[in-house]
């Protein structure tokens, strides 16, 4: 029975690992993005060239992904109207767009709750030591708070999302 069960999951695994993995070119992308949207209650990062969706990124978030954040520490990723407002290659996880948190409504929210509003949101991709996992990551909401794409995915929007950028992020 032991046996049977360890095949079970070792099988469950590989398709798993499989299915998400996806297939194995995708077009690159050429037009600069002018707008993201997360969706938080469905995992999606959709990115919109000059009106039109162009690519969806399926994303893991904070691990507490219900509902908006409130203060530093609380795991959730934030919702609300911000922009992508710096990029960097120096990362724990590969490279990273800035997402302009805590805004206004941010700022007042941990106030009223005497809590610090926190900072540092970020999409990014996974640990250097770790991209071998890939579409993997998104079996769980694993981030303090950001949004996780796989390394290839943050490598193609670091390329083409310009500082600048509205994102709007929602349930």
């Amino acid at each position: 029975m032991r046996r049977f069960l360890a095949f079970v999951i070792l099988a469950t695994f590989l398709f798993l690992a499989f299915k998400l993995q996806g297939p194995g070119t995708v077009t690159p992308l050429k037009s600069p993005i002018d707008k993201l949207v997360v969706i938080k209650s469905d995992r999606k990062l959709l990115a919109y060239s000059n009106g039109r969706l162009i690519r969806i990124y399926a994303v893991s978030l904070g691990k507490q992904p219900m509902g908006d954040k409130k203060m530093e520490g609380d795991n959730k990723t934030p919702e609300g109207k911000y922009t992508i407002n710096h990029k960097s290659h120096y990362s724990r996880y590969h490279k990273n767009l800035g997402i302009s948190y805590p805004n206004n409504k941010d700022r007042r929210e941990a106030a009223r709750l005497g809590k610090p509003v926190g900072g540092e949101i970020k999409i990014h991709g996974l640990p250097d030591n770790l991209s071998f996992i890939g579409k993997l990551h998104l079996l769980y909401d694993w981030t303090a708070g950001c949004v996780a794409v796989t390394n290839d995915e943050i490598d193609e929007l670091f390329q083409i999302v310009p500082i600048g950028t509205p994102i709007e992020i929602k349930q």
